[in-house]
């Protein structure tokens, strides 16, 4: 198909992140080409290795994400075709690599998970019938995710609001305690 897959244009907060991107929903890409019992993957690949990819024949044959370092791509973000038709009322965008959870997993189905690398990594959609696949976009650009240039520029613990009031509110506590304790300790 000639679709090719992109990191959306508009400004949208952790659009690309040091583990994460966004795309853009393919909307009406497979109308025409999919069937109610058809499935859309993601194909996530370094950008290198995008060349020797191969369309997995079967569910089987998805590589997994912890396959990702190794063989050099994986697939996720598994959907019924219709999500990504015209009349489907779906985000504007999905995000790759949003499940944290897939590192601590030792399991073999397939994940979103924290991409491990800066990439630069390429993406296209595969649309999976019950036989094997019946339709591909193509490859996107690279993607090169973010690093930080320096430690410093990088915030371990953002500041949460009302956090002066829980260290005040604290202190107050304890003084009350104190007071009571000694109150106690005076009348025994």
């Amino acid at each position: 198909l000639p679709y090719v897959p992109q990191v959306p244009p508009m400004a949208l907060l952790g659009k690309v992140t040091a583990t994460t991107f966004a795309l853009e929903r393919p909307r009406c890409v497979f109308d025409g080409h999919a069937d109610a019992s058809d499935a859309v993957w993601l194909a996530v690949a370094f950008a290198n290795a995008s060349a020797t990819f191969r369309n997995p024949q079967c569910r089987a044959e998805v590589p997994p994400y912890q396959q990702l370092l190794a063989a050099r791509s994986y697939m996720t973000l598994e959907t019924a075709a219709a999500a990504y038709s015209c009349s489907a009322a779906s985000p504007a965008v999905l995000r790759v690599g949003g499940d944290t959870a897939c590192r601590d997993q030792h399991r073999q189905d397939p994940c979103n998970g924290p991409l491990p690398s800066p990439g630069p990594y390429r993406v296209k959609f595969l649309l999976m019938g019950c036989r094997g696949p019946k339709a591909e976009t193509r490859w996107s650009e690279p993607i090169l995710l973010r690093t930080a240039l320096s430690p410093s520029t990088i915030e371990a613990a953002p500041a949460r609001p009302g956090s002066a009031l829980v260290v005040i509110a604290s202190i107050l506590a304890s003084l009350g305690a104190a007071l009571a304790a000694a109150v106690l300790g005076a009348l025994g």
